[in-house]
């Protein structure tokens, strides 16, 4: 199984994905186009996986891979190859495919509710989690469903928190990959950024991985394994 993982910023954690694909044995490749704008063939790869970074989806002035990227998305998921983007990855998977990105409209941070929609209930990624549950966010923009797209999840703030397109190919707005450890390190990199979020977030964070992130941390996995299934032989 080889596996592409592109990186769009320089702190770029692949958690739970990343367990997910260690277990399957997985052979991984990782790009940062953000630093030499080399992104993968898609003939070379299984699978596609595209993370999370501080820049927009249309940010093309400074990000020039990023509509190179976009197409990318869309021609692996044609080919029928497995497409996981996450944060910024479903942004940029959501513009691959014509929908509307919409900047600064839905800012959330911290572990959230997310909320399945019925469709999601015989979805093979989503379908074994609970109907509501908590799961770490980290946005401020959000977009509009594809066309053709099943509609997956939704939160209070943004209407498309999950979404799949054909057999594999699945975007999310949440950070299903980010465990505990995961947002321990972001609080210890980003104190600042974080603040900026959520001035009280840091000081209660303790409290609020107690509370929800142990059961964030279990849907994560689940999400992540449910997925890397669907790229075995």
């Amino acid at each position: 199984m080889r596996v592409a993982i592109v990186e769009n910023t320089r702190i770029t954690h692949h958690g739970q994905v990343g367990v997910a694909l260690h277990e399957a044995g997985a052979r991984i490749s990782q790009y940062r186009p953000w630093k030499d704008g080399q992104l993968p063939e898609p003939d070379d790869y299984d699978a596609l996986v595209v993370f999370g970074g501080e820049q927009a989806a249309t940010d093309d002035h400074t990000h020039p891979y990023l509509p190179h990227l976009a197409a990318l998305m869309r021609v692996m998921t044609e080919k029928d190859k497995a497409v996981l983007g996450i944060c910024l990855g479903s942004q940029i998977l959501a513009r691959g495919y014509g929908a509307a990105n919409i900047l600064g409209a839905a800012r959330e941070f911290g572990w959230c509710k997310v909320a399945l929609s019925d469709a999601a209930a015989d979805d093979p990624v989503l379908g074994a989690l609970p109907r509501e549950f908590p799961i770490f966010q980290w946005h401020s923009d959000t977009f509009s469903l594809p066309e053709g797209a099943t509609h997956l999840a939704r939160s209070n703030v943004a209407t498309v928190q999950a979404f799949r397109l054909g057999r594999a190919t699945y975007g999310t707005q949440f950070h299903f990959e980010a465990n505990r450890a995961v947002v321990t390190d972001w609080s210890h990199e980003f104190p600042q950024i974080i603040h900026s979020m959520d001035p009280d977030w840091l000081a209660s964070r303790e409290e609020l991985s107690r509370r929800d992130g142990e059961q964030a941390d279990q849907s994560g996995l689940k999400m992540a394994r449910a997925w890397v299934a669907l790229i075995m032989p």
